[in-house]
């Protein structure tokens, strides 16, 4: 199963010599920081204790150029490092992407359009923010911690054991604020998640709530999630903002004590004034890096939610494999189609009832079948079942004795053609309308579907259609490849009733040959079909 730490994995086993490069640099840059010190320790020493000016200018020039290499060096580093979290998230995206497509419908009964975007947005930037500054710049400040304790102790044994001393102290606090911050951070990430879904939601039915003046109302809900997200991120900077004060404070304390002690003939610290300066920028440089391990934490913590968020959304249950040896002919045999259903009922993985019980039918091709029932009895459902987007509770349907699940889906267009209740333009031409970007599908044949219901591509632009205009659109879209079934999902449902009449005998043209499935709530639909099923009691 794919996962946030494989594709990781697969990151650094591809860019071998990237990942040697910012190992070496890594080194170089814990290296370069621990030369200042020393280089100033010469200087006083050497020369301005004893009053040899001799040399200084080089020393100058040494520590100057010290300083500027290792900036050099931290720019490449961090270069390398955001390219690489650039690269992975991409892939990591590219996972996701084609993860989402692998998911069955009833995955997003339960799971919102904001809430599965937060994974390629917010938790996929806190993977990158991981790996371009958490982890890398962790190993970094905690290998310049061994090695400014390692340069106090060739000073002076007894100022590296002070430091020591509250080493373990700063690694109790740190705990605790680690755990702290990843409570808070995950609480953080749920919080955001349901930020972006309520804002997803509202733009959606931006139109339902102008038209009901529900704009207090849902300003009022928004308001809400903004100040939750408001409370745990706030929560969030109050423990790195905590945790950087104590820190400073301790760093002030063991400069203050290094001096006193130093001063101190009975337990003395056997350093001279050069070696004195040294220790106090290396005790500076140890907080430092100490410091920053807050920050560097808090992300790694940020790093971890998402990660765990992104391995739930990877590791949720895919459809099952389509039967990929079942060929065209071996569907459609004779470009007829009967459909059969047998036992077959569905629940959705959230209810507690059915919404199909049991249910037997025979559609024999050429059948004209009109579907009724109140809203929320199946209908629509019914129609997903039959195209094979969702896999019944029980029982199956069989085309042509094939059960539709088990249909390769790039057959799906050539069995079935389906008119739903609103149509869902894409960028492009009324012929991309059409086509949909499918390279199987010639020019010609476009031409022909849009003749057929009375349109042609003369560049107009689909936000210039009228609804009816759109609707005839679907039914271009839906018969362009002459599939043999025919679905229509109260496709006049928003338009008017003499738009209406010139659309159902467009339709009606459309269903000549074809078995013809039809969801309707209008009585003028029900003259010209074979049969009339009622759904639900």
């Amino acid at each position: 199963m794919t996962s946030t730490r494989s594709v990781m994995a697969d990151a650094c086993r591809h860019h071998p010599w990237k990942v040697l490069a910012l190992l070496l640099l890594v080194a170089l840059v814990v290296l370069a920081s621990l030369a200042p010190p020393q280089i100033l320790r010469i200087i006083i020493d050497r020369h301005l204790a004893p009053g040899h000016r001799e040399g200084l200018a080089i020393l100058a020039v040494c520590y100057v150029a010290v300083v500027l290499l290792s900036a050099i060096m931290e720019a490449v580093k961090s270069a390398l490092l955001a390219e690489g979290g650039q690269r992975m998230v991409t892939e990591l995206r590219r996972k996701m992407g084609s993860k989402l497509f692998r998911l069955p419908l009833s995955s997003f009964t339960h799971h919102s359009p904001g809430e599965v975007a937060s994974h390629f947005s917010n938790d996929a930037e806190q993977v990158n923010a991981l790996f371009s500054n958490g982890l890398a710049n962790l190993v970094i400040d905690l290998s310049k911690v061994i090695g400014i304790v390692v340069s106090i102790a060739l000073f002076s044994p007894r100022l590296a054991l002070l430091v020591l001393c509250f080493i373990p102290v700063i690694i109790v606090i740190t705990r605790g604020f680690r755990r702290a911050m990843f409570r808070s951070q995950q609480a953080n990430l749920q919080e955001l998640s349901h930020v972006s879904s309520t804002l997803a939601e509202t733009l959606a039915a931006l139109p339902m709530i102008k038209s009901y003046a529900r704009e207090p109302y849902m300003e009022a809900q928004y308001r809400k999630e903004l100040s939750e997200n408001f409370t745990t991120m706030d929560r969030v900077n109050s423990y790195d903002s905590v945790f950087s004060a104590i820190i400073t404070i301790l760093k002030s304390v063991v400069i203050a004590l290094t001096v006193l002690l130093s001063a101190q003939s009975g337990w003395s610290l056997g350093i001279t004034a050069g070696m004195l300066a040294a220790s106090i920028d290396l005790v500076s440089d140890l907080f430092q890096p100490i410091d920053a391990l807050g920050m560097e934490m808090e992300q790694i913590q940020k790093g971890r939610s998402g990660i765990a968020a992104i391995d739930r959304f990877l590791s949720l249950a895919e459809e099952p494999p389509k039967n990929e040896k079942l060929t065209l002919e071996d569907v459609l045999p004779s470009h007829s189609a009967t459909l059969c259903f047998q036992h077959v009922s569905f629940r959705y993985p959230d209810g507690s009832e059915d919404v199909l019980t049991n249910m037997d039918l025979a559609i024999p091709a050429g059948e004209h079948v009109t579907f009724l029932g109140r809203t929320g009895v199946g209908k629509s459902t019914l129609f997903r079942l039959i195209l094979g987007l969702m896999h019944p509770t029980q029982g199956e349907i069989l085309l042509n004795g094939i059960d539709v699940f088990s249909i390769p889906t790039k057959w799906r267009r050539r069995i079935y053609g389906y008119v739903s209740q609103e149509f869902t333009p894409v960028e492009g031409s009324l012929t991309d309308q059409v086509s949909l970007g499918d390279p199987a599908i010639s020019p010609e044949a476009c031409a022909r579907a849009l003749a057929f219901v009375g349109l042609c591509d003369d560049g107009s632009s689909v936000d210039i259609l009228s609804q009816g205009q759109k609707q005839l659109l679907s039914i271009a879209r839906a018969i362009v490849c002459e599939p043999p079934i025919l679905l229509l999902d109260e496709p006049t449902s928003a338009i008017d009733t003499q738009t209406e009449r010139h659309l159902w005998e467009i339709m009606e043209k459309a269903g000549t040959g074809r078995t013809v499935l039809t969801i309707t709530h209008r009585s003028s639909c029900l003259e010209k079909t074979d049969h009339i099923i009622r759904l639900g009691k």
